[in-house]
């Protein structure tokens, strides 16, 4: 009886087994969909604009509203990510970097995808406007509708698509701003701009190391010929050059220390030194050094902020 028993015992956890498998596979893939690595950094954007915009009061500093707002910003952005790979996932199968996706591969069908897509980001703007402020819930959900209907189709038509996708792309600040004020001041406007410019040399660097990719999709994102490189200057040596003053601003305002003023310069300068090299040499090895770079950027910037207030 007892051999019956551990047999009847070892033959249920091998029938489980694969199921448990298959769920912690299916997981895995609508993980996959909202594009996680995406909203790590439109989290830090709405992290640092939240506490910023509460710096200057002398209340309790509203933790859980932190949490709702950063809650509702990712649930919002992720439902984003899904609908995007539901729109272009025609065009993900034709490029190598995405011919890995869920949709691509079948493991989760479009239907589920775009009810997971639709159903994500209509609840996180309904949490930003039932638990947090209307503010903040309009900018995500217009954010969302201009990713999705404007810059989206226009990947596949003008290399101007940066320009256009630049303007939702730099949003988190205004929420966050929103969320802990209930408005929107002209350092939340500084934060945009920042977070609008930077948006060029990084994407420049992505496009540069995939165009082919992004070539054989059929999207647009850098023009051929002797265009490409004036198009270079134009979408990441000047934005980068531009990016230094303004990220210099707060700390001639008054509200950020010298500690800010050097660590922005710095950083500025040096987001400059590797923009310029892409755009003289265009390497693979070169996009990906500033690419590198323009995610240790941000973040420190940021970080300065944060920690040289005054």
């Amino acid at each position: 009886m007892e051999t019956e028993a551990t047999v009847a015992k070892i033959e249920l956890l091998t029938s489980i087994e694969p199921h448990r498998r298959a769920y912690g596979r299916l997981l895995i893939d609508y993980w996959a969909l909202t594009k996680a690595d995406i909203n790590v950094l439109i989290a830090i954007a709405v992290f640092v604009s939240f506490c910023l915009a509460r710096s200057a009061t002398l209340e309790t500093f509203p933790y859980v509203l932190l949490i709702h707002t950063l809650l509702g910003s990712l649930l919002i952005a992720s439902g984003s990510g899904a609908l995007n790979q539901v729109i272009e996932r025609q065009f993900d199968s034709q490029m190598r970097r995405t011919s890995r996706r869920p949709l691509v591969v079948g493991s989760i069908s479009p239907v589920r995808a775009l009810c997971f897509g639709i159903l994500v980001s209509v609840g996180g703007a309904a949490y930003l406007a039932l638990v947090v402020n209307l503010l903040s819930s309009l900018i995500a959900g217009l954010t969302l509708l201009s990713y999705l209907a404007i810059y989206t189709p226009l990947k596949r038509k003008t290399p101007l698509c940066t320009l256009v996708g630049a303007l939702p792309g730099a949003a988190p600040p205004l929420i966050g701003w929103a969320a802990a004020s209930g408005s929107l001041s002209v350092e939340a406007w500084l934060l945009y701009s920042m977070l609008f410019l930077w948006q060029f040399p990084h994407f420049m660097a992505i496009a540069w190391m995939y165009r082919e990719d992004y070539g054989r999709a059929g999207y647009q994102v850098l023009p051929r010929g002797e265009i490409r490189q004036t198009f270079f200057v134009l979408q990441s040596i000047i934005p980068a050059f531009l990016l230094v003053p303004i990220s210099l601003t707060p700390a001639l305002l008054g509200d950020e220390g010298r500690v800010y003023f050097l660590g922005a310069a710095l950083l500025g300068l040096s987001f400059v030194y590797f923009t310029t090299r892409l755009a003289v040499h265009r390497s693979n090895q070169i996009a990906r050094q500033l690419l590198l770079v323009s995610i240790i950027y941000l973040p420190s910037l940021f970080l300065l902020m944060l920690l040289d207030r005054n």
